[in-house]
């Protein structure tokens, strides 16, 4: 359960009682878990730049809107081969799971996108586990890391180590 304090609640979330709402995340609460994975995280309006397994990552929230995004840049899109993008949509579809391929203003990134009122701290640390792991699998597997089709490929476990590294920063 999480107490808050004079901070607005999003639109749509649940209501509890006046002072305590249960499974709300707020922006206090996801900068809390932030700083936590990255102390020289950064905050800029509504939009956080910090370091996850040494990748530039950014978490965007909007109250108003109810939405909360990961992303991760991978790369330019200029030299993106058709097969590759037809290997990210087929692990959008199987092994992405939560987080996503996307393209954006001439750019492939890694995503996560979820409601930001029903966000718990492990769907955030597990979200945010994925999306590095889609971009560090990029190229190979195409893999968020949760779980693993087949058997003995070392790099899949330690993909899965980061998401449990990740829901260990939890205070």
């Amino acid at each position: 359960m999480f107490v808050m304090a004079q901070e607005s609640v999003p639109e749509g979330a649940p209501e509890n009682g006046p002072e305590v709402i249960e499974h709300v995340m707020t922006p206090t609460r996801l900068g809390e878990l932030i700083v936590n994975v990255d102390e020289n995280a950064e905050l800029n309006g509504s939009t956080w730049f910090f370091e996850v397994a040494g990748l530039e990552t950014i978490v965007v929230y909007d109250v108003s809107a109810n939405r909360m995004r990961i992303v991760i840049r991978i790369g330019s899109i200029d030299e993106l081969a058709k097969e590759e993008l037809i290997r990210m949509m087929q692990a959008n579809f199987d092994s992405a799971l939560d987080a996503r391929y996307a393209i954006a203003r001439g750019m492939l990134w890694g995503t996560f996108i979820h409601p930001l009122s029903t966000l718990t701290d492990e769907e955030f640390l597990v979200g945010l586990g994925q999306t590095a792991n889609v971009v560090m699998s990029y190229g190979s597997s195409y893999s968020s890391g949760l779980f693993i089709f087949g058997s003995g490929d070392s790099a899949e476990i330690e993909r899965q180590r980061l998401i449990e590294d990740l829901k260990n920063t939890q205070t």
